[in-house]
C-alpha cells in the first residue's frame, strides 16, 4: 500500500518557484533584446541534432534544474525568431508577451475544453473570445464558433459544417457514395491549398474544386464564378459552397465579399470566407468597405496567431448559425456523461468541431484582446499596414528595385540589377537565389510569391516590434545581398 508517494515527476514549491524565476528571467532578456540577436541560425539538421545530443532515450531521469536552463538554452540560440522585427516571412506574427504567460497558467491547470463539467471557467471563457472575435471583425456576436490550431483546421471545420449543411441528408448515414450527384466548390486560384487537403481528405476529391481565375486586381472574378455555377447545375452536378478569400497569402487581396454572396444566395450555396490572415483588418473603419459582405458569410475561419498577435496556435471558426457545427460534429456515446449543470444547457465544445480532448487555447487570446483592447488594435493593424506601403513605395523608387503589388500588409518586390536587360526567367532566378541567402543570412526573413508569372521577394507585416527604421534597413540588406547574389550568379 502506498502511504507517501514520492517520485522524480513532482517539482517541491521552492524548486518549482526558483526553476520559474529563472525562466521567467532568462525569457525576459531574450524579449527586451530580440532585435540585437540574428533572425535565425543558419546550421543543418545533423549540426543541431549534434547540439541536442542525447540520442537515445534515457533510462533515468535528470531534474529539472538541470533540463530547463539546458533547454533554455538550446531554444533561445538555435531557433528561427519570428518575433524580430525582421521577420516579416509567411504570416507568423510577433507573440504577444501576455499570451506566453496564459500558455504558462493555462498548461497549470490543465484544463480539457471539450466538455463544461471538464472545464467550466475555461469553456466560458472560450464562449466569451469566440464572441469577441466576432465583434471585433464587425459580425454579430451571435455567431457560435471554436477554438481549433491554425487556418487548416478552422477552414476544415467551415468545411465539413458546409457539407453536412448542403449535400443530401443521407451524407451522414450513407456516406459520399450513395449521392446521385457530384458535389463542387468553388474558390479563386489564390486560393491557400487548405481547400485541396479538405476536398481529397473529406471525400469530395481533388476534381471537385472549381478553381476560378482571377482578375486583373487579383480577386475572383465573380462573373466566370457565376457562370461556372450555372454550367455545373446544366450538367447534373450538385454545387454546395463558395469560399471568398479575405486577404490572399500571397499578395493579401480581398475577393468582393459581397458580390459572392449574393451569388451564394441566389443559388444557395454555403458562403465561406478564408479570413485567415486578412480578416482582423476589418477592426479599421477605413477599411470597412473593403470587407462588405463579411456579416453575410456562413462561416468565417481567422487565426488570432497570425494578426492579432496571439503565440501559436490559435485558430477560430466563426459559424452564422452554430447549430451547424452540432449536426456535423456532435455524438453522445454512453460513456460521456456530460450533464447539465444546474438546469442550464451547457455548452461542451466537443460538439463543435473535431476534437474531444482539447487545450485552452482561448485563454492567450482572451487576455491579449483585453490588455490591446479595440482601439489598440486599430493601432497596431494601421501601423503594420503604413509599414507595409513605405517599403513598397521605398521599392518603387529604388533603381534596383521593382515593387510588384501592396495590399493590407503584404508588399511584393523584386531585384533587378542596374541597368539589366535581360530576360525575365534569369530575374526570377535570381531572385529565387537572393531569398534563399536571405533566408539563411540571418539578417532578415522574407518569403516568396509568384505574381504574374514573376519570382518576387514577399513581405507580410503582422509584427508589433517592425519600425521604419527596420524598413529601410530592410532596402539596404536586399540591395547589398542582391548585388552580391548577381555577381555570384555571372561566374557560373
Amino acid at each position: 500500500m502506498i502511504e507517501n508517494r514520492e517520485n522524480s515527476i513532482e517539482i517541491d514549491k521552492e524548486n518549482f518557484r526558483k526553476i520559474g524565476h529563472q525562466l521567467i528571467d532568462d525569457i525576459s532578456d531574450f524579449l527586451s533584446s530580440i532585435d540585437k540577436k540574428p533572425v535565425t541560425v543558419n546550421k543543418s539538421p545533423s549540426q543541431l541534432q549534434s547540439i541536442l545530443g542525447n540520442n537515445t532515450l534515457p533510462e533515468n531521469g535528470t531534474p529539472a534544474t538541470e533540463l530547463i536552463p539546458r533547454v533554455t538554452n538550446l531554444l533561445l540560440n538555435h531557433s528561427l525568431f519570428n518575433g524580430h522585427p525582421k521577420f516579416l516571412g509567411y504570416i507568423t506574427s510577433s507573440a504577444s508577451p501576455i499570451g506566453a504567460l496564459a500558455d504558462l497558467l493555462a498548461a497549470s491547470i490543465n484544463s480539457n475544453v471539450g466538455a463544461h463539467i471538464l472545464s467550466p471557467m475555461a469553456t466560458e471563457i472560450e464562449k466569451q473570445t469566440v464572441q469577441w472575435l466576432a465583434e471585433f471583425i464587425g459580425v454579430s456576436p451571435s455567431y457560435g464558433g471554436i477554438l481549433v490550431s491554425g487556418g487548416n483546421m478552422a477552414n476544415f471545420t467551415a468545411f465539413l459544417a458546409a457539407r453536412t449543411a448542403k449535400a443530401p441528408k443521407n451524407i451522414k448515414e450513407d456516406g459520399l457514395s450513395n449521392i446521385s450527384k457530384k458535389l463542387t466548390v468553388y474558390c479563386s486560384k489564390s486560393t491557400h491549398t487548405w481547400i485541396e487537403k479538405a476536398a481529397i481528405l473529406f471525400g469530395l476529391g481533388s476534381n471537385s474544386i472549381r478553381w476560378i481565375e482571377t482578375d486583373s486586381s487579383n480577386k475572383m472574378n465573380n462573373k466566370v464564378l457565376e457562370e461556372t455555377i450555372k454550367k455545373d447545375i446544366e450538367n447534373g452536378l450538385q454545387p454546395i459552397m463558395v469560399i471568398g478569400t479575405a486577404g490572399d497569402v500571397s499578395t493579401g487581396v480581398v475577393d468582393n465579399l459581397k458580390g459572392i454572396s449574393t451569388i451564394c444566395k441566389a443559388y444557395d450555396l454555403w458562403f465561406h470566407i478564408d479570413g485567415a490572415y486578412g480578416v482582423p483588418a476589418a477592426v479599421i473603419p477605413k477599411f470597412k468597405k473593403l470587407f462588405h459582405g463579411v456579416t453575410e458569410a456562413d462561416s468565417i475561419a481567422l487565426d488570432p496567431h497570425k494578426w492579432l498577435y496571439s503565440p501559436l496556435e490559435a485558430g477560430c471558426t466563426l459559424v452564422k448559425n452554430p447549430q451547424h457545427l452540432i449536426d456535423t460534429f456532435s455524438s453522445h456515446p454512453e460513456y460521456y456523461n456530460f450533464t447539465s449543470t444546474e438546469g442550464e444547457t451547457a455548452q461542451n465544445f466537443y460538439e463543435f468541431g473535431m476534437q474531444n480532448s482539447r487545450g485552452f487555447r482561448a485563454l492567450k487570446v482572451w487576455l491579449t484582446l483585453q490588455q490591446v483592447g479595440r482601439n489598440g488594435y486599430q493601432k497596431l493593424i494601421s501601423e503594420d499596414i503604413e509599414l507595409s506601403v513605405l517599403l513598397f513605395d521605398l521599392a518603387k523608387k529604388h533603381p534596383e528595385l521593382e515593387a510588384v503589388s501592396q495590399n493590407l500588409s503584404i508588399t511584393t518586390f523584386k531585384y533587378i540589377p542596374l541597368n539589366y536587360k535581360g530576360d525575365n526567367d534569369y530575374l526570377n532566378k535570381l531572385n529565387e537565389e537572393l531569398l534563399n541567402e536571405l533566408q539563411t543570412g540571418g539578417e532578415l526573413f522574407l518569403s516568396n510569391a509568384i505574381v504574374n508569372e514573376m519570382y518576387c521577394l514577399r513581405a507580410c507585416i503582422v509584427n508589433f516590434r517592425t519600425t521604419r527604421k527596420d524598413i529601410k534597413e530592410i532596402i539596404e540588406i536586399v540591395i547589398r545581398e542582391g548585388r552580391e547574389t548577381h555577381s555570384k550568379l555571372q561566374l557560373k
